[in-house]
């Protein structure tokens, strides 16, 4: 294990500098600027957490420009063994960082809760934070697959009128929701908080936002740890190949428990030709969602929730359960109703403002679905898939477009990577630790979900002891894998 020395950075230093991306004009007229302020109340779910909002610029690039109030909120450690604060960044996108503080904050340890405020937030754009709305109908019309080139063609027209009717409803904002801009807002967080430097938690899409603070401020990470890490650095076939590959990867893992367990309900049967029966039906039209009154599931939506399902082994038991439902229903798919409000929130509108993803015609489309079914003969229909239909015609260039890392800390950031993880792939971890280099260090969970410091008493020993004393777990440091639980 190697023990990284703390930063002698003076605090003075810090304290004159609060506001992310100031400096003094010149030594003869530098001034201290002031230090932006979080007013802390008790949470209205919970008074036993704290929340507060957090004036920021919609436009970094605009300091004094038009601004919004980012929602955040806070669980305070004991005072008398308080070492910092700690802040989690949610996933998603579009994840609630305000409700895992004040509904969720026990997913981290009793050790770092005493030592570490656990703070978070909604990201901009999202949730409390001043949301992305759109036309409800409009989203409506975003098809999960296309079927032809006619159809390719009404998707970008279409895309186009609800780039448009979210900028007008949402403002500014809706310009300036990718995760360059977040980054700095978790600048502004570390300084409102008043930590000289950011110790930092990110899970999943939270990684993204990690990854890009450590690159524009690598002299502010005290400790970063990036558990389920994304790979920014791929196009669009290899972002589509690795997620098909990754989540046909953790249904073969699935099935596998299912044969040797026998608390699956499908043991000792034939699942492989189950699973073929159900999608056979969904392709025709005539399978119902037993947890929605009978509404048609469609092909791209029996893969979708039963890849959620993977998430956690905990809910393995459910899947296949859920899957035995679907077996027994013979209802005639109902039309499903659209909520009656005209709006709705768009967490996903920063995706496309951090992926450019092109995709020429639905030639190209077609032969994208064609490859991820090859790859993924179960799940042949990965989630991934969505995110091009959702920005197809973004206009190029993106706000915070992939490229490779470019990262220069002072003590590496944790990468805490699943072999199994159903959504973020283990090659993923392996391929941002390679850009890293000496500036990453790989912890590798031998088992299965997406994350796992939840699951692993291993892992979260060996996060907590890099969060709390800094402390970097060996080359090739690995946790075996947890059997799910019944």
């Amino acid at each position: 294990m190697l023990r990284v020395r703390k930063s002698a950075v003076g605090w003075a230093v810090a304290l004159a500098l609060t506001a992310a991306g100031l400096t003094p004009a010149s030594p003869a007229v530098a001034r201290p600027q002031p230090a932006p302020t979080i007013d802390w109340r008790p949470c209205a779910a919970d008074t036993s957490a704290e929340c507060g909002t957090l004036s920021l610029p919609v436009d970094w690039n605009r300091p004094r420009g038009e601004r919004f109030d980012l929602s955040l909120a806070r669980r305070v450690a004991d005072p008398a063994t308080r070492e910092g604060a700690l802040v989690f960044g949610p996933g998603g996108p579009g994840d609630s960082g305000v409700d895992r503080v004040v509904n969720g904050s026990s997913r981290f340890s009793a050790d770092l809760r005493a030592r570490f405020d656990i703070v978070s937030f909604d990201p901009r754009g999202t949730g409390g934070s001043h949301p992305v709305v759109c036309a409800r109908n409009l989203l409506a019309r975003q098809p999960q697959l296309i079927a032809d080139q006619a159809q390719f063609d009404a998707v970008l027209a279409n895309n186009t009128l609800l780039r448009t009717d979210c900028r007008a409803r949402t403002g500014a904002l809706y310009d300036h929701v990718d995760t360059t801009s977040a980054a700095r807002d978790l600048d502004a967080v570390r300084a409102a908080l008043g930590e000289r430097q950011l110790t930092f938690h990110g899970s999943s899409y939270g990684t993204l936002l990690g990854q890009r603070y450590a690159e524009l401020y690598p002299d502010r990470v005290r400790a970063m740890v990036l558990e389920a890490t994304m790979d920014h650095s791929v196009g669009t076939r290899a972002f589509l190949d690795s997620q098909a590959v990754t989540a046909e990867g953790a249904f073969d893992e699935f099935l596998a428990w299912c044969a040797r367990s026998a608390d699956c309900v499908l043991h000792g049967r034939d699942f492989r030709a189950i699973w073929a029966g159900l999608h056979a039906r969904a392709e025709r039209g005539s399978l119902t969602d037993p947890d929605q009154a009978g509404a048609a599931l469609a092909p791209f939506e029996l893969s979708r929730l039963a890849h959620k399902k993977l998430y956690d082994t905990w809910r393995w038991p459910a899947l296949a359960e859920w899957i035995v439902r679907l077996e027994g229903t013979a209802t005639t798919p109902s039309a499903s109703a659209l909520a009656d409000e005209a709006v709705a929130p768009y967490p996903f509108a920063v995706f496309c403002q951090d992926w450019s993803l092109p995709v020429r015609d639905y030639r190209e489309y077609v032969g994208h679905l064609r490859r991820a079914a090859r790859l993924a003969p179960d799940l042949r229909y990965p989630p991934a898939l969505f995110a091009l239909v959702t920005c197809l015609g973004t206009p190029t260039p993106v706000a915070n477009p992939q490229h490779r890392l470019r990262v220069h800390t002072d003590v590496p950031l944790l990468l805490a990577a699943t072999v199994h993880d159903p959504a973020t792939g283990y090659d993923w971890a392996r391929n941002v630790a390679r850009q890293l280099g000496r500036h990453g260090a790989v912890l590798t969970y031998q088992g299965w979900g997406h994350g796992s410091y939840s699951s692993s008493p291993c892992v979260q020993r060996a996060v907590d002891s890099y969060l709390i004393g800094q402390v970097v777990p060996a080359r090739g440091a690995s946790c075996p894998a947890v059997e799910p639980e019944v």
